[in-house]
Order: C-alpha cells, then structure tokens, then sequence
C-alpha cells in the first residue's frame, strides 16, 4: 500500500478553478492509485508540517495551474524556497502549466531548483506544448497531456455536445485580467442573443467587476462550484465567458461552449487540443456569428499521451 501526496494548488487560494483542477487531479490519481492512502499537502505555502507527509511518500504530484515560471527567484505561487532542491525530490507534475509567455529560458537559479525538486525518472503531465517547451530545455522526461480537467472530453463525449444555440447562457468575467470595453462588448453580445444570461462568479472580485460592466442585466448565482454545475444540470444553456475551467466544466455537462481566451493557458489549449477558444480581442468579428452558427465540438484530447502517462505508473 503507498502514501500518495497531492501537493493542493487549491488551498489557501482565492480561485475556485484551482479547485475544480485539483478535484479532476484527485479523480485522475485515484484511477491509476484505487488502494492507496491520499494526503493534501498546500502548494501555495512553504513547506511546514506537510514536510514529513512529503518525506514519507512514495509518490508526490503537483495539482495543475500555472505554476512554474522562468525566474522562480523573482516570484512563484508555488512556494519553494533554494534549498528545497536539495531536501525535496521526485515531485512528478500533473497538468501543471507555464505563469505566462516567457521570452526567456529558466534561469540558473530556476534550473538548480527544479532539477532538484522535480523526478527525473517519471515523465512528467504538462498543459500545453509551451510548457513542454519550457520543461525541456532542463533535460526532464515530459508528456502533453492538457489539463486532467479535459481528459474526459474525447471524441465520444463531444458527440453529445448541442451544435445549436440554448435559449439561455452562462457568463463569466475575470477579475484578474479585465478589459472594460471588449468585457462589456462581450456582455452586450450575449444578453442580445439569449433570452436569460447567469452569471457565475470564480472569484470574489469577479461579481463586482460584473456588476459595474452589466449591472442588472445578469441572473447572479451564488459563488460556489455546487452552483455551478447546478446550473450546468438543470438548465438547457450554452457557456461564454472569459473563465477557461468554468468552461472546461460546462464541456465535461455536455453544454455548448465558447472560452473567451485572455491568456496564455486558453490560447495553448486551443491550439494543442482545439478547445473552442475565441481570443477577447476577436469578440466582435467572431462572437455573435458563433454564437448563432450552427457547429460541432472537436476537442482532440491526446489519448495515447494520457495513457501512457498514467501507465508508467502501473507497472510498480
């Protein structure tokens, strides 16, 4: 019987989306683990009392989102300090993706620390290509595999996916990475186009950003991932808005989805994996023509990646 540890790129963290990556990390590794002892362990603080869970285990991973960057001396929200590298080994990353676009290669400082920290003997699960790009050029064994969020979306499940529009919509905004005139474009758009439009707050500045963009023009659900897939459930709706893992959600409902993309993370999925993805600075000659179009969900998940990831593990 093993001890699996999860580092928790969801506590003490503000952003429900590192929950609903974490929840799909935990699924994931109880597939490939089913008889195995789990422990939680936060990522976003320095390592204290989870030292000997990590110490003691015979796996550890860390959860998805974007945590590493090319100058991990400068800021990292996953917290490393130097000489981890040389207390802490064999992490193996699952889904974890790069901050944002970097000009630059990892940094000596950044190189010693992650050689130190991550496996070099498991391939590691990375989000998108740039990441595999980055992880490289340190001589790491990495995988593509996208999120573990989307690995359930295959080929099969977007068969089921409407190809029409819903009578009503999903919305999200972001509170980190707002842009007023296109957000408001974007709100106008949707709530011309659909009879009622729910808003979905992901964090907690998301609501007031949306109130001062739309005002009283959304239906505002109450700021939990029970309300989310709630809605997803019960509603015949289609999702647009700006937040990629609340659109991920409404894939995994088999609800029709537009992903504004704003950042880096939307911008590789959809490249590597065909997440429908229209970039924020498109919105007006895309968004309403989608919305109203009729077409097909084509996620192209990289089964074959996925598997193989998972299956170095089953041989133990």
């Amino acid at each position: 019987m093993k001890r699996i540890v999860i580092l928790d790129t969801w506590i003490n963290d503000t952003n429900l989306g590192n929950r609903l990556i974490v929840e799909a990390v935990e699924r994931t590794l109880r597939e490939v683990f089913p008889h195995d002892f789990f422990y939680h362990v936060p990522a976003f603080e320095y390592l204290r009392a989870g030292r000997t869970l990590v110490k003691q285990a015979d796996h550890v991973f860390l959860a998805g989102t974007n945590a590493l960057r090319s100058d991990m001396n400068r800021f990292s929200e996953w917290r490393l300090r130097f000489t981890d590298a040389f207390r802490i080994e064999d992490v193996i990353l699952i889904g974890v993706g790069w901050w944002q676009y970097q000009s630059s290669s990892p940094n000596l400082y950044t190189k010693i620390l992650l050689r130190g920290v991550l496996s070099k003997v498991y391939y590691h699960s990375v989000r998108d290509s740039y990441t595999a790009g980055k992880l490289g050029t340190l001589g790491l064994k990495v995988l593509n595999t996208g999120c573990p969020t989307i690995w359930k979306i295959n080929k099969e499940h977007c068969d089921e996916i409407p190809t029409t529009k819903a009578e009503n919509a999903l919305l999200t905004f972001t509170e980190y990475n707002q842009s007023p005139n296109e957000d408001k474009l974007l709100s106008d758009i949707v709530t011309r186009n659909y009879d009622t439009v729910y808003f979905w707050p992901q964090m907690y500045g998301d609501y007031y950003y949306a109130r001062s963009v739309s005002g009283g023009n959304l239906t505002y659900l109450d700021p939990s991932i029970e309300a989310l897939d709630d809605i997803l459930k019960r509603e015949e709706i289609d999702y647009v808005g700006t937040r990629l893992h609340a659109g991920i959600r409404a894939l995994e409902h088999g609800r029709r989805t537009i992903i504004i993309g704003v950042d880096n993370r939307a911008v590789e999925l959809g490249r590597d994996f065909d997440l429908p993805i229209i970039p924020r600075k498109e919105i007006t000659m895309q968004l309403e023509g989608r919305i109203n179009d009729t077409w097909r969900t084509e996620v192209k998940i990289d089964e074959q990646a996925i598997a193989d990831w998972k299956g170095q593990f089953r041989s133990e």
